[in-house]
């Protein structure tokens, strides 16, 4: 194709969506048809073609490459739908635009009242891209690969059955840290610093910080504080011959069995999650904005004599 008619190819975009609420089906409608009457291309996963039955969507195969090609992952949902439209502007150059129609949505840009004006800032191409940390996972069993997988927010290394501890020694850079018993581990991004992590009594971390975290869960020890470490460091959780088995988890979404002996090694990913911004919000007002935190009285240091 030459450089002309590559010019001459419409703008495309991916929605996804929260195919089981009605809601969130009904948003995507509105947005889709603004955006084609505008000349953008809008495609649709064959997963969700026929829930959504967009008029005029051009419907593709899914994952793996739905997205290539677009401009934009556009997701209309909570995080939990934002981080299944990642997988789909993963190995893309596309960038992950969420409208938020769940509860907290970090990963959000927009709010759902906010639709109409994130398709006319998408149209006039009124966005910043900003790439984000994410993890690489690799499964090591017998020493061999096992399993090699990636997350966006955090790598969550858990106990499969509530009768018993998973025993395991966590391991920083190639040394041995200390063992624990424990429900599981949680490795994470400064993205993912907000979520599971956070759940867990993990440090917030400022995305712009370059990191990697580990939070033990409800680790039985003296010494179990959540830790943050360089971000070319390699985190490693080794499970004990004789523990349950475990499980691995990415994002809540993508799971590795695992047994006793099994290596977990966590860096960081050769391929960031890129993010379309609408707004020079600063992370601390996005704090205050998602968790409703009581600021009243503040003053200001322009206020200050």
């Amino acid at each position: 194709m030459t450089v002309d008619a590559q010019a001459r190819q419409p703008r495309a975009v991916l929605l996804v969506t929260h195919t089981g609420r009605a809601e969130a089906t009904s948003l995507a409608r509105l947005a889709a048809e603004r955006l084609q009457a505008a000349g953008l291309h809008v495609r649709i996963a064959d997963t969700e073609a026929r829930e959504m039955a967009l008029p005029g969507a051009e419907v593709v195969p899914g994952l793996p490459g739905a997205a290539r090609g677009c401009e934009l992952v556009i997701v209309l949902g909570g995080d939990g739908t934002i981080l299944r439209g990642a997988e789909f502007a993963r190995d893309t150059d596309a960038a992950l635009l969420g409208v938020n129609l769940g509860h907290v949505g970090f990963l959000a840009e927009a709010e759902e009242e906010d639709l109409a004006a994130v398709v006319d800032r998408v149209v006039s191409r009124a966005y910043e891209v900003e790439e984000r940390m994410t993890l690489d996972v690799v499964v090591l069993r017998d020493g061999q690969e096992h399993a090699s997988t990636w997350a966006v927010n955090e790598a969550s290394i858990e106990k499969q059955s509530r009768e018993r501890m998973l025993e395991v020694v966590v391991e920083v850079d190639g040394r041995p840290l200390s063992r624990w018993g424990c429900d599981g581990i949680v490795c994470a991004t400064p993205t993912g610093s907000t979520a599971y992590a956070f759940s867990a009594g993990g440090p917030v971390v400022w995305p712009e910080v370059q990191a990697l975290l580990m939070v033990p869960l409800s680790a039985h020890a003296l010494f179990a504080r959540p830790l943050v470490v360089a971000p070319t460091s390699v985190l490693a959780v080794e499970l004990a011959q004789r523990t349950p088995d475990g499980v691995l988890w990415c994002d809540g979404r993508r799971t590795v069995d695992l047994r006793p002996g099994d290596r977990v090694e966590v860096r960081r990913g050769t391929q960031p999650l890129r993010l379309a911004r609408l707004q020079h919000l600063a992370f601390t007002d996005r704090l205050v904005r998602k968790f409703d935190l009581p600021v009243d009285g503040w003053r200001g240091r322009s206020s200050r004599p």
